[in-house]
C-alpha cells in the first residue's frame, strides 16, 4: 500500500484531493429569520399592526373624541404603543422561531459529521492493516472489499473472489455485475459490494468520484432551477431519490466514453465556470499504480460512509434536470407510509385550524355588527374616518384569535422533542438515521429480531465436538484423535477471506480459530504458509447455500477444497466421513440419519450451533475412494464442486443469551409487543434460544416453523402467498428458523400488509446482512447492527443499533413512547389554554364588545403555550412506567379520554375563574371596572388581574400537563427536568415584569401584593382543582376497571397461552400458599372444538404470583407442556390452601400468618407488579369480590357461544 508519510499524503491530497465532498451551505440565521416570516397569520398581524400604527397619528374632531370615556390627549398619542407592541411581540416569536430552527440544524448537522468520521473503510498503507475514516481515503490507497460494503470512492480491481457488486443505482440494471482483474475491473463509489470479497486501488475520491459527480451535478440542478424564472419550485434531492434515479441509465454514457474514472491533473473550466472537466486516461495507469503499491490481505469490518451532501458548485445536464422535475402526484417509490403521529398530527391542526378560523371570524363579525348597531342604528351617528381605528382593533382581536387557535407550536413540538430524543438515544445505543423512526418506535407492535449478536452475546466457543466417530461433550485434546485428522482440521482456512487475522471478525469463525489452538495448532502459522493469494477459488458464505468453500493447492500437486457451513445441509453433500482411525468410511443415508438424531439434534436442543467441516481432494491421478482427478474438476460449476464431500467433524458452538435479554423481552410482552426470532439457525437451537429469552414459554400455543414450512403454510397452490392462510399463521409465529432474507421479507410484509386486526401492525425488523436490506426497507422501523451490520444494511436502516443489543430496542421503544406523550403533554396543555383564551375573546366580544385579554397580551400568552412550553414539555425523559401499556396504535385518537377529560375540567375552572372576575371582579378587589372602555383608555387593574390570573392558571397548569393518564403524583419526576424548571420560573419572572412595568406596551397596570396573592392563589388552584377532579375520576371508575378487568381476563381465556407467565421467579423451599379461584383446585374452561384450559393462581410466601395451567388441544397435545394438572369436584367454591411436601387439608389464617398479595379473580393476564400487597385482614373482602367477578363471568359465558364452563357456579362462601 501507500507509505503513508505525511509528505506522500500531501502530495496526494494536493494532486488528487480528499474524499470528502463539500457540504451544502448552511442557511444563515437571516434566511431563517426570513422563512419563519412567511407564516400567513404573522403577515396579516404585521399588516393589521402598522395599519393601526399609522392610524393612531390620527387627530380626530373633538366631538367624536369628546364621547370616549376616560380618554385624554396623552392617552390619544399614546395609541400608537399598542401597533409597535404588537410589531416587537411579532419580532420577537419571529426571532425564537428562527433561532430553534438553527440550533436544530446545528445539532443535526453535527450528529451527521459524527457519523461520517465515526465510519470508517479498511485500508492497507505501509504493509499495515488500517481502518480509517473515509475520508481520508487517498488516491492510490489498496482497500479491502467485502460482501455488505458501500463503496467510498472509485477503483480498480486488482484481486477478485467471486466479486458481485449492485451497481443499480447509477445504471438503474437490477443484476448484479461480476468483477475481476481482467473483466470488468472498474469500481464505482455509492455501489454496493453484494456478494464475494477482494481488493480495490482508489482512482477517484471526493468530488471527482462518481458519487461527487452526480451529487455535484444535483446540487447544481437546484441552482440552476432557482435561477430560471418560470413554475419550477426547488427540489430537495434525498438519497432514496438519488439510489432510483432513471436517467442515471444514460449519464455513465454522457460521462465517459469508459469505463476508467481516474482524473488527470489538468482540468479546465466551461464558460460557466462551474462544470468541472476531466480527462481520463486509458486502463495502463491502473497497472502503474498496482506495481508501485505493494499490498496484504488482512482486514475485515468497514462501516457505510455517512450520507453525501449536495454540493452547490457544478452546472448541470439536461438529462438529469428533466428527472428533477416530476410530474405532478408522483410518489416517490419506496418511502414508508406517514408515521402514526404525523397522521393523527395532520388530522388535528386541520381540524384545530377550521375551529380556530371560524371562531376569529365569528368573533370579528360581532364586534363589527355591535358598533354599527350601536353607534349608526341606536345612537344616530354619522360616519367618520376616526371609526377606522375601532375596525383595525377589532380585526387585530380576531387575527389574534386565530394566531392563538392555531397550534403553530405543534410543529415546534415536534421537532424539538425528536431533536432532544435523537441526541439522547445516541448514549442509549440507537443512532436514529430518520427522526420519524423515533416516533414509530413508541406505536411498534411487533419485533422480529435476529439471533446471534442480538439476542445473543456473540461470543461464540466450541464446547462440543462430533470427530472420528465419537461424539465428544467436553472437547477433547489433539492425543484423543488420530494425527491425521488433526492436521487436516488445523489446516482448513477457518477464516473467511478478508477476515482479520486476529479474533476480531467473524465470531464464527473466532471459536474455530480457537479450536484449532485447543488442538495444539497455530493457526497463524499455517495462515503464513497458505496466504491468500494462493487460494484457488473461494465460494464465499451467502444465505442461499449457507456454507461457504475455498479451494487451495496441495503440497504433493492437485487441490483440497476446504468447506464449512449448516450442519445438516452440508452432510447431505458428504458421501464419506473420517472414521476412529482417521481415514474416510461410507456414509450412507442412514448414518445422516443417526447423526443428526443423535449428535445434532441434541446440540441443538441445548441451545448450540452446529457447523459441519468438510474436505474434497483433487489429485493429478491415481485417486483414492474419496478423491477426485483434476482432469474431472470444473471449480465453476458449484453444485458438481460441492458434492462427494468427506466430512470431517460436526461442532457445537455455543453462543450464550445476554444476560439482559430476558428481562427486556418481558418489558416488550408487557408492553403489549410480540417479540418473534427470525434467524438461519437450526430450529432446535433457534427453539431453545427462544425458551430462554422467553420469547416462547411453556404452555403456550406457539409455532417454531422453519422457513421451508413456513412457505408451504403461507402459499397457495399457485406458490403465491395468500393472505388467508398467512393470517392463520403469523399470529401464533414465533420462531422463523432456517430462513432466507426473503422469508423474513415475505414475514414483514405480510404482518403489515394484514388486515386481521382493526389495528395495522406496526413492525420494527433486526438485520445485519446485505440481503435484509429489503426487509429493513419495507419495515416500518429498520434497525442494523452497528458492529456487525453491513454498510447496506446500515444504508437501508432507519436506526443503527451501536451495541447490537436488543435492549437498546427496548430503549427505542421507551423513547418513541416518550416523544408521543411529549406531545401529547404538548397538546393537553396548549389546547386548554387555547380553549379558554378564545372563548374569553368570543364572550367578551359578545358581552362587553371587547377582549379582556388584550392582543399583545394574547400574544405573550401564545408565546408562553407555543415556544416556551414546547421547550419545557418535550424534554422530559422516559420512565419504566412507559413500558406498562400496551402501544396506542393507529385509530385510537392523538387526545385520549384522560386528556380530554383533563382540557375541559381544567378548561372550565380558569373560564370560571376569568369570568367571575370579569363580571364581578371590581366588586371582589374594590377596583375600577375595565368595561365599557374607550378605544385609548388607559389600562386598568381590572382587566390586568384578569390577565395575570389567566397566565398564573396557565403556568400551573403546565405542571398538571406533565401527567396525561391520570396520575395523582404530577411532581413525579420535576426536579430531574432542570429545562422545564427553569422555563418556569423565567416566564414566571417575566410576567411579574410585564405586569408590574408593560404599561401601555402591554396594556397592564401595576398590582398591589394583596392583588398578586389573589391572583397566585387561584393559579394555585389549578393543582388543587386537578388533584380533586382526579380523585373523584379515580373513585367513581374503579369499580368499572376491575368489572372490565374481569370481564377482558374471561374473554382471554381462549387465547391464556400467549399470557404472560411467572416461571422465572423465586420459588420458596418448603411451602407455598395457594389462593385458587371458582373450582376447589382450579378452572376448567372448554372451548367448541374439544380444547380446554386448566388454570390456577399460586400466591408465593415471597409475594410473587404464577399462574399455572394446562393447555389440551386435540390436534396439538404433544406440543403443550402440562405446568399443573388441576383437580376438579362437583362443588365449586373459592379456597385457600397451604400445600407441602405432605398433603395438607384447607385450613384457616389469621393476620399473623402471612402479608400477602391479593388475587382478583381471573386477573391471569396481569403482571405481578400491578397487584397490590394487602393483609389476610382484608381477603373477606377480596373473596366477596372475587364471587362478584365469577357471577360476571357465568353471566358472559352463557352470551359467548365460543367458550362454556364445564362446571356451574354457586355463591357458596368458604370458611376464610
Amino acid at each position: 500500500g501507500l507509505s503513508g508519510t505525511p509528505a506522500d499524503v500531501r502530495a496526494r491530497l494536493d494532486a488528487f484531493g480528499s474524499n470528502i465532498i463539500p457540504p451544502k451551505p448552511p442557511k444563515t440565521f437571516l434566511r431563517l429569520v426570513w422563512e419563519a416570516l412567511q407564516d400567513v397569520t404573522l403577515i396579516i398581524l404585521i399588516v393589521a399592526a402598522i395599519l393601526s400604527l399609522g392610524l393612531s397619528f390620527y387627530q380626530p374632531p373633538i366631538n367624536i373624541e369628546e364621547e370616549e370615556v376616560g380618554s385624554d390627549d396623552s392617552e390619544s398619542e399614546a395609541g400608537w404603543i399598542e401597533g409597535v407592541a404588537i410589531l416587537v411581540a411579532v419580532f420577537v416569536v419571529v426571532f425564537v422561531t428562527a433561532f430553534n430552527d438553527w440550533r436544530k440544524e446545528k445539532q443535526f448537522r453535527g450528529l451527521q459529521n459524527k457519523i461520517e468520521h465515526e465510519h470508517k473503510f479498511s485500508v492497507i498503507r505501509n504493509g499495515e492493516a488500517l481502518q480509517l475514516p473515509v475520508g481520508d481515503l487517498l488516491v492510490g490507497d489498496i482497500c479491502q472489499v467485502k460482501y455488505g460494503d458501500l463503496l467510498p470512492a472509485d477503483g480498480a480491481v486488482i484481486q477478485s473472489n467471486d466479486l458481485m457488486v449492485d451497481e443499480s443505482s447509477l445504471t438503474g440494471e437490477s443484476d448484479h455485475v461480476k468483477k475481476g482483474e481482467i473483466i470488468d475491473p472498474v469500481l464505482l463509489s455509492g455501489t454496493h459490494v453484494m456478494e464475494g470479497s477482494g481488493k480495490m486501488v482508489v482512482t477517484a475520491v471526493g468530488i471527482n468520484s462518481q458519487a461527487g459527480i452526480i451529487f455535484a451535478l444535483l446540487g447544481a440542478a437546484a441552482e440552476e432551477k432557482k435561477s430560471k424564472n418560470g413554475p419550477q419550485v426547488p427540489t430537495t434531492i434525498t438519497q432514496t431519490e438519488v439510489d432510483t434515479m432513471p436517467a442515471s441509465i444514460h449519464l455513465m454514457e454522457a460521462l465517459y466514453d469508459d469505463h476508467v474514472v481516474f482524473p488527470t491533473y489538468t482540468t479546465e473550466k466551461s464558460d460557466t465556470d462551474l462544470m468541472p472537466y476531466y480527462q481520463y486516461p486509458d486502463v495502463a495507469t491502473y497497472n502503474i499504480i498496482s506495481v508501485l503499491c505493494s499490498y496484504h490481505a488482512e482486514f475485515s469490518l468497514t462501516s457505510k460512509r455517512g450520507a453525501l451532501v449536495v454540493s452547490n458548485e457544478a452546472a448541470v445536464g439536461s438529462r438529469i434536470t428533466g428527472f428533477l422535475t416530476k410530474p405532478a402526484g408522483e410518489k416517490t417509490s419506496g418511502r414508508k407510509e406517514k408515521s402514526v403521529l404525523q397522521a393523527k398530527l395532520t388530522k388535528l391542526a386541520i381540524q384545530i385550524g377550521y375551529a380556530g378560523t371560524a371562531i376569529a371570524v365569528i368573533t370579528v363579525v360581532i364586534l363589527i355588527l355591535r358598533f354599527c348597531v350601536e353607534k349608526f342604528a341606536i345612537q344616530g351617528k354619522e360616519w367618520d374616518l376616526y371609526y377606522i381605528q375601532y375596525f383595525v382593533k377589532f380585526f387585530i382581536i380576531g387575527v389574534t384569535v386565530l394566531v392563538v387557535a392555531v397550534p403553530e407550536g405543534l410543529p415546534l413540538a415536534v421537532t424539538l422533542s425528536l431533536a432532544y430524543s435523537v441526541r439522547k438515544m445516541m448514549h442509549d445505543n440507537n443512532l436514529v438515521r430518520h427522526l420519524d423512526a423515533c416516533e414509530t418506535m413508541g406505536n411498534a407492535t411487533a419485533i422480529c429480531s435476529d439471533k446471534t449478536g442480538t439476542l445473543t452475546t456473540n461470543r461464540m466457543t466450541v464446547v462440543q465436538a462430533y470427530l472420528a466417530g465419537a461424539h465428544y461433550k467436553k472437547l477433547p485434546s489433539a492425543e484423543e484423535l488420530p494425527k491425521n485428522l488433526v492436521d487436516v482440521f488445523a489446516k482448513s482456512p477457518p477464516e473467511n477471506p478478508g477476515e482479520l487475522p486476529t479474533q476480531l471478525g467473524n465470531k464464527t469463525e473466532c471459536s474455530l480459530l480457537s479450536f484449532v489452538i485447543h488442538l495444539g495448532r497455530s493457526y497463524e502459522h499455517i495462515r503464513e504458509e497458505m496466504t491468500e493469494d494462493k487460494f484457488i477459488k473461494v465460494y464465499t458464505f451467502n444465505s442461499v447455500r449457507k456454507s461457504m468453500g475455498t479451494i487451495i493447492p496441495r503440497e504433493n500437486g492437485g487441490f483440497r477444497l476446504f468447506t464449512k457451513g449448516a450442519s445438516e445441509i452440508l452432510l447431505k453433500k458428504c458421501n464419506w466421513i473420517i472414521g476412529k482411525d482417521g481415514e474416510p468410511v461410507k456414509f450412507t443415508v442412514r448414518d445422516q440419519e443417526t447423526i443428526v438424531s443423535n449428535v445434532i439434534q441434541p446440540m441443538a436442543s441445548d441451545g448450540l450451533r452446529t457447523i459441519c467441516v468438510a474436505f474434497k481432494d483433487y489429485v493429478p491421478e491415481n485417486p483414492a475412494i474419496n478423491e477426485e482427478v483434476i482432469a474431472n474438476a470444473n471449480f465453476e460449476d458449484e453444485a458438481s464442486t460441492m458434492a462427494n464431500l468427506t466430512c470431517l467433524c460436526v461442532v457445537g458452538i455455543e453462543d450464550p443469551v445476554r444476560p439482559e435479554v430476558p428481562d427486556a423481552i418481558r418489558k416488550c410482552q408487557r408492553a403489549g409487543i410480540t417479540v418473534r426470532m427470525v434467524t438461519g439457525d437450526n430450529v432446535n437451537t433457534a427453539r431453545s434460544i427462544a425458551a430462554k429469552c422467553g420469547i416462547i414459554k411453556p404452555g403456550e400455543d406457539f409455532l417454531v416453523l422453519e422457513g421451508k414450512e413456513f412457505n408451504q403454510c403461507i402459499r397457495g397452490d399457485d406458490n403465491q402467498v395468500n393472505s388467508e392462510l398467512f393470517d392463520k399463521t403469523w399470529p401464533r409465529l414465533r420462531v422463523l428458523a432456517r430462513s432466507s432474507p426473503t422469508d423474513k421479507y415475505t414475514l414483514v410484509k405480510g404482518i403489515i400488509e394484514s388486515r386481521l386486526n382493526p389495528n395495522r401492525e406496526v413492525v420494527a425488523v433486526t438485520g445485519d446482512g446485505t440481503n435484509d436490506g429489503p426487509a429493513l426497507k419495507k419495515a416500518d422501523v429498520g434497525f442494523a447492527m452497528g458492529i456487525a451490520g453491513t454498510d447496506v444494511a446500515k444504508e437501508a436502516s432507519d436506526i443503527i443499533l451501536t451495541d447490537d443489543n436488543f435492549t437498546s430496542i427496548v430503549k427505542a421503544v421507551m423513547w418513541g413512547r416518550n416523544v408521543y406523550d411529549s406531545i401529547a403533554k404538548f397538546l393537553q396543555f396548549q389546547l386548554t389554554v387555547n380553549c379558554v383564551a378564545v372563548t374569553v375573546a368570543f364572550l367578551g366580544a359578545c358581552a362587553i364588545k371587547d377582549s379582556p385579554l388584550k392582543a399583545i397580551q394574547m400574544l405573550w400568552v401564545n408565546l408562553i403555550m407555543d415556544t416556551l412550553a414546547s421547550l419545557a414539555l418535550a424534554t422530559e425523559l422516559p420512565t419504566d412506567e412507559l413500558l406498562n401499556r400496551k402501544p396506542y396504535g393507529r385509530t385510537k385518537p392523538l387526545i385520549s379520554k384522560h386528556m380530554l377529560q383533563n382540557i375541559v375540567g381544567h378548561s372550565l375552572y380558569q373560564l370560571t375563574i376569568i369570568l367571575v372576575l370579569l363580571f364581578a371582579g371590581e366588586l371582589v378587589f374594590d377596583i375600577d371596572s375595565g368595561r365599557g372602555a374607550g378605544l385609548h383608555t388607559p389600562p386598568s387593574q381590572h382587566f390586568t388581574i384578569i390577565f395575570n390570573t389567566f397566565v398564573m392558571m396557565t403556568l400551573f397548569n403546565e405542571v398538571n400537563a406533565r401527567k396525561i393518564h391520570g396520575q395523582r403524583n404530577i411532581t413525579q419526576g420535576l426536579l430531574s427536568n432542570p429545562i422545564f424548571i427553569g422555563i418556569w420560573l423565567g416566564t414566571f419572572a417575566a410576567q411579574i415584569i410585564i405586569v408590574q412595568y408593560g404599561g401601555y406596551a402591554f396594556y397592564t397596570a401595576g398590582l398591589t401584593i394583596d392583588q398578586w396573592l389573589w391572583c397566585l392563589f387561584l393559579g394555585f388552584g389549578e393543582l388543587i382543582w386537578g388533584q380533586l377532579r382526579v380523585v373523584r375520576a379515580f373513585k367513581s371508575t374503579l369499580e368499572d376497571i376491575e368489572e372490565k378487568r374481569s370481564l377482558h381476563s374471561f374473554h382471554s381465556l381462549h387465547s391464556l397461552r400467549s399470557s404472560r407467565s411467572h416461571h422465572g421467579w423465586h420459588r420458596p423451599m418448603s411451602e407455598e400458599l395457594n389462593i385458587v379461584v371458582d373450582i376447589r383446585q382450579g378452572t376448567r374452561v372448554v372451548e367448541p372444538n374439544g380444547s380446554y384450559t386448566n388454570m390456577a393462581l399460586v400466591i408465593h410466601e415471597n409475594n410473587s404470583v404464577e399462574h399455572r395451567r394446562k393447555c389440551s388441544n386435540k390436534s396439538r397435545s404433544a406440543e403443550n407442556i402440562s405446568m399443573m394438572e388441576a383437580a376438579h369436584n362437583d362443588v365449586p367454591s373459592v379456597a385457600v390452601q397451604r400445600t407441602s411436601p405432605k398433603p395438607a387439608s384447607p385450613r384457616t389464617f389469621s393476620t399473623s400468618d402471612i402479608n400477602i398479595r391479593v388475587v382478583n379473580a381471573f386477573r391471569m393476564g396481569l403482571e405481578a407488579d400491578s397487584f397490590d400487597k394487602r393483609s389476610l385482614s382484608s381477603l373477606q373482602s377480596q373473596h366477596s369480590l372475587a364471587l362478584r367477578n365469577l357471577q360476571l363471568i357465568k353471566k358472559s359465558a352463557s352470551q359467548d357461544p365460543d367458550v362454556s364452563f364445564t362446571r356451574s357456579f354457586s355463591d357458596e362462601t368458604t370458611k376464610i
